[in-house]
């Protein structure tokens, strides 16, 4: 392998130590190379410390003067919680920067590289920049559209079902597949799931089976029909989502009790999930995970918000049962929801797909 491909995997690598904790900043990793040999490694590891250049200048010392350095993402050159990279590396004496993406942050948006060019550095961008894309898609997708990157996660058995005719519906998955999605949710800010779904279920929505930290739980009742004694309503930073045709009156328990209550306008009590995902992005939330239901999720494929599909398939038949997607209205081929860029692994028993989605053309 070339050397500079296998110095900015090691970075993109070491900027997966921060995933879940420096939302809504970006994974960022940093690896400083002198004659060969790396002298200073770090990654971005904690809301509002140090970034990742400047754990690798303090690893290397003088020696990173002359350097190069592979980093991630384009170095910042605003002030915010901590001074601006471009200046430090400046200071450092680095010769030459290896960037994988720039940073589309308003804020910085190529000023870093124009920055550190002023001053002499040589830049160089667009090396695995389609892995620095991936990592980042969150990021990437919130600052370059005022969007978070949507999963829909679906766990049904092998004739696409989430639950028996009766609703019994725990466990369709094995442990394994059950330990993922508690990674999952702890790398998302916010947990996405319907009234109905917390109605029947009366879920908590937190991280359990794993380290780390709990999402964000982001609540749709368009006809508010839940109340404070839910448990997932009693979370700190939770959030529920309704129709502005309900009188402020109606939800003043839920907000008495510290929930955080989003209204929109909605057709009947159907509020427009584009609108509430700008909110949330507004918010700072970069990624959402979409958990339930199956009305929830036809909803959000209808309006073209899911990015991306985590599907867990167990080997059962149920029969008919609870269908895992509501209605989307297909009846051509020609007009389904396709996934692509899909990759299979296997959890015990069951089988997980991942892939990004793929709309069809709209007639027009």
């Amino acid at each position: 392998m070339e050397a500079r491909v296998a110095h900015m995997r090691q970075a993109l690598r070491l900027a997966e130590r921060g995933r879940g904790k420096v939302s809504p900043n970006p994974l960022v990793g940093a690896v400083i190379v002198r004659d060969g040999r790396v002298v200073g490694a770090g990654a971005h590891l904690q809301l509002g410390g140090p970034h990742a250049e400047a754990h690798a200048l303090r690893a290397a010392g003088e020696l990173a003067r002359g350097a190069t350095l592979y980093v991630s993402l384009e170095p910042c050159c605003v002030q915010g919680r901590t001074p601006p990279c471009t200046e430090a590396l400046i200071a450092a004496g680095i010769r030459t920067v290896e960037c994988a993406l720039v940073d589309p942050d308003p804020r910085v948006n190529g000023g870093g590289i124009r920055r550190l060019r002023a001053a002499g550095i040589e830049v160089r961008v667009g090396l695995e920049s389609a892995a620095a894309e991936r990592q980042n898609a969150g990021y990437l997708k919130h600052r370059r559209s005022g969007l978070p990157w949507v999963m829909l996660k679906l766990a049904q058995s092998a004739d696409g079902r989430i639950a028996t005719a009766a609703g019994d519906a725990r466990w369709i998955t094995g442990e394994r597949a059950r330990r993922r999605v508690h990674r999952l949710r702890s790398q998302v800010d916010a947990v996405m799931v319907g009234a109905g779904t917390v109605l029947a279920d009366d879920p908590l929505l937190t991280v359990r089976h794993v380290r780390g930290r709990n999402p964000r739980p982001l609540l749709i009742d368009g006809r508010l029909r839940l109340t404070a004694a839910s448990r997932v309503l009693q979370r700190p930073g939770a959030i529920l989502v309704t129709s502005a045709a309900h009188p402020p009156a109606a939800y003043a328990p839920l907000e008495q009790a510290g929930v955080e209550v989003w209204t929109f306008p909605a057709v009947g009590s159907t509020v427009d999930l584009r609108t509430v995902l700008r909110r949330a992005a507004a918010a700072g939330i970069t990624s959402v995970m979409i958990e339930g239901g199956a009305e929830l999720a036809a909803r959000a494929l209808a309006a073209r918000v899911v990015d991306e599909v985590q599907l867990f398939v167990a080997p059962l038949l149920l029969g008919s049962g609870v269908g895992s997607i509501g209605d989307l209205g297909i009846r051509r081929l020609d007009a389904a929801v396709r996934l692509t860029d899909v990759s299979v692994r296997r959890l015990g028993a069951d089988l997980l797909y991942q892939g990004k989605v793929q709309y069809p053309c709209s007639p027009a």
